[in-house]
Order: C-alpha cells, then sequence, then structure tokens
C-alpha cells in the first residue's frame, strides 16, 4: 500500500497527479495520511478538521479509490512519520507501506525524527518537484525516484501566497 502523507494544506493538481501516478503504476491501495500538522510547518489555512474535510470531499469526487487517513489526528504531538508508521504497521502487520513524497521532502529528510529508520525499512518513492535536484541524493539513499511521472509546477506554498496558477488549484 502507498502511504502519502501531507498537511494538504490546500489540496491541489500537483497531489492529484501524484495519486494518478501511484495508481497506474503500481498500487491497487493507495492512501492520503493528512497530518493536522506539520512539526515543520506552523499556521495555514483553515483549521486541521476543515482540512481533512476538504481533503475528504476532493479525493471522494476526483480519486474515488483512494482512501483517506486520520490516524494522526489520533496519535500524541507533534505529529512524527515514524511514529504514524509505527502505529500503522501495528494496525496492518502484514501489510507493505511504500512512502509516496515530493522531492521536497527527500531534500529535507535529515532533518525528520528517526530518519534512517524510515529510509531503511520503508521503500520511498519521490516525485520530482520543480527546483529540487535530488536525483544524487535518491540514489545514495536507495529511494526510487520516479523520473517518468508528470511535473505539476504548483505547490501548496504558492496557493497560500497567492501565486500559483488558477487551472492548477482544485
Amino acid at each position: 500500500m502507498a502511504l502519502y502523507f501531507g498537511t494538504f494544506n490546500p489540496m491541489h493538481a500537483g497531489h492529484l497527479a501524484i495519486l494518478d501516478y501511484l495508481r497506474r503504476k503500481a498500487f491497487d491501495e493507495v492512501c492520503m495520511v493528512v497530518s493536522p500538522e506539520s512539526p515543520f510547518k506552523k499556521g495555514g489555512a483553515g483549521t486541521a478538521d476543515e482540512r481533512l474535510a476538504a481533503v475528504r470531499e476532493k479525493v471522494a469526487r476526483l480519486c474515488p479509490d483512494v482512501t483517506v487517513s486520520d490516524i494522526e489526528f489520533h496519535l500524541p504531538k507533534p505529529n512524527y512519520t515514524i511514529n504514524t508508521l509505527r502505529a500503522l504497521q501495528q494496525q496492518e502487520p502484514d501489510t507493505e507501506f511504500v512512502i509516496a513524497m515530493g522531492a521536497d521532502n527527500i531534500a529535507g529528510i535529515e532533518g525528520w525524527r528517526e530518519w534512517e529508520e524510515i529510509v531503511n525499512n520503508y521503500e520511498i518513492w519521490v516525485y520530482p518537484r520543480k527546483g529540487f535536484y535530488v536525483k544524487r541524493k535518491c540514489k545514495k539513499l536507495r529511494v526510487r525516484y520516479l523520473e517518468d511521472a508528470q511535473l505539476v509546477n504548483i505547490s501548496s506554498t504558492q496557493i497560500r501566497a497567492g501565486k500559483a496558477d488558477k487551472d492548477l488549484m482544485l
């Protein structure tokens, strides 16, 4: 099962492109794990519950075969990916989880709590992002860089700053 973590603040066409890639290329099951708050980001548009509801609505409408998890809403704060992975593995001990992330995340993964355990114990698929040239790093960490994935030039940060292409917003 592919796990796609994020605050999705807000969800946009780039997120949909990743979901589409995962479903088309390899996975019968894809799950978006919505984080109430990233340890690396503070604030943003709407409350965590509003973002979760928005993601659920958009996924139900645009990608009905993808599930949305609120597990991080029920775990101790701050939310660290390693803690979520351990909780999910405990709930589903026979499931092999693959983590999907953008190149911006792999670029800073050494700042994550217990990142070596994540890299050593989970397959990671890295989606390209403009401005993040991480192929060499992916090779070094033995993670899969998705060279054939469609590059969608948008970010939630651009949307919140009012600098995003309106056609790529949902």
